[in-house]
């Protein structure tokens, strides 16, 4: 029996969206890079790009448990000393609420040029409206 490996050919890449309202934030980041990666798919390879497209919508209405919403943080630098910004997930609701979601299938992605790759197939808008409505995307549901 000989090995099955996919050719770049052979990848069918297929277009999802999802609904972010009520969802708590890390379940549905799991879900959503599971997608992003392929592994839902009988054809998924490590090393290789075979996942699908992702669009998120709601994303400003995403739950999260705990205490989270007051003293879960978001850091970042900008590379001078004493450059380091903590911003709580409160203020990052109002503010940027579609790189909540962002950050956290971030998280779940690989760390290389691949994983990189993938996450640039996902699309998250804060509303519900979103324009790839001519790709046809299907329902993902969690």
């Amino acid at each position: 029996m000989k090995t099955y490996t996919v050719k770049q050919d052979d990848i069918e890449r297929e277009w999802w969206v999802v609904d972010a309202r009520d969802q708590v934030l890390g379940r549905l980041a799991s879900k959503v890079a599971r997608v992003l990666r392929g592994k839902h798919k009988p054809i998924y390879s490590d090393h290789l790009d075979v996942g699908d497209h992702v669009i998120v919508v709601n994303a400003g209405e995403v739950r999260v448990t705990g205490g989270k919403e007051t003293y879960k943080t978001y850091f970042r630098h900008s590379g001078f000393m004493g450059g380091d910004k903590h911003i709580t997930l409160e203020r990052m609701r109002e503010e940027h609420p579609e790189r909540l979601v962002e950050l956290a299938v971030k998280g779940m992605m690989p760390k290389t040029n691949l994983g990189r790759k993938m996450r640039r197939k996902l699309k998250v808008y804060e509303g519900p409206e979103h324009p790839h409505e001519a790709q046809e995307p299907k329902p993902l549901e969690l």
